[in-house]
């Protein structure tokens, strides 16, 4: 029985670096655009160990979303134990760069059934770490969690949060800065005005920023003022 061919190492510099370029190839052009050549031009290295580090391209997006996620959910975890916790979920997820990769994975998942499994797994995660949030979020200031559960908050903020980036992405803007007044003003009401410790653009790559040099472009730049958001 022939041997299984061998795969290099899971922390070697090449397959970071393989993985970084994935990544920026995604945010730039879409997944679509990220194949061995290309992957391999980018992290200017060989095209021959695209393969060397990973069996299948498949396995290659399941590494780079497997740690963006990581990684997100640490810089997740950091925005909601911040003082201002609500603040810092809303911010998180109007991050522009963010919401590019994730729409590309969105979309990929659609045809790799392995990487649908893991978003859904990590998704728990995320709204784990969110409905733990609100629970201390909504006791810290008083509402009552009896007609709209902690998960419901949840829910509704990062679902208009991603409606928006969605709309952002695609070009349509009708109503969006009404929306994003209407929340950052309720907002302002449970936590007062945001400290500049909540920045637009602390995300999983910013995070990641902050601990090493990836491929990709920097991302910790912060977003237009919501309210004035009219593009």
């Amino acid at each position: 029985m022939a041997s299984a061919r061998r795969i290099g190492a899971p922390d070697a510099k090449n397959r970071s670096a393989l993985i970084d370029a994935a990544e920026a190839l995604m945010i730039e052009d879409g997944y679509a655009a990220v194949t061995s050549r290309r992957v391999a031009e980018k992290a200017g290295l060989k095209p021959q160990l695209v393969h060397y580090y990973f069996r299948t391209m498949d396995d290659l997006f399941l590494e780079v979303f497997r740690r963006y996620a990581d990684q997100g959910i640490e810089a997740h975890r950091r925005a909601l134990e911040s003082p201002q916790p609500l603040w810092a979920l809303w911010r998180f997820g109007i991050n522009p760069a963010a919401s590019r990769l994730t729409m590309e994975m969105a979309a990929l998942a659609n045809h790799r059934k392995e990487l649908r499994t893991e978003i859904a797994r990590y998704a728990v995660v995320f709204r784990e770490q969110q409905r733990a949030a609100f629970v201390t979020a909504l006791q810290r200031h008083g509402v009552l969690p009896d007609e709209v559960p902690p998960i419901v908050w949840s829910i509704l903020l990062t679902g208009v949060s991603t409606v928006v980036m969605m709309g952002e992405a695609l070009g349509v803007t009708a109503g969006h800065a009404e929306t994003l007044e209407v929340v950052e003003r309720y907002l302002t009401l449970m936590e007062g005005e945001p400290d500049q410790i909540v920045r637009a653009g602390d995300s999983a790559h910013q995070w990641r920023n902050e601990h090493s040099a990836p491929l990709a472009p920097e991302f910790c730049e912060t977003t237009t003022p919501s309210t004035a958001s009219t593009q």
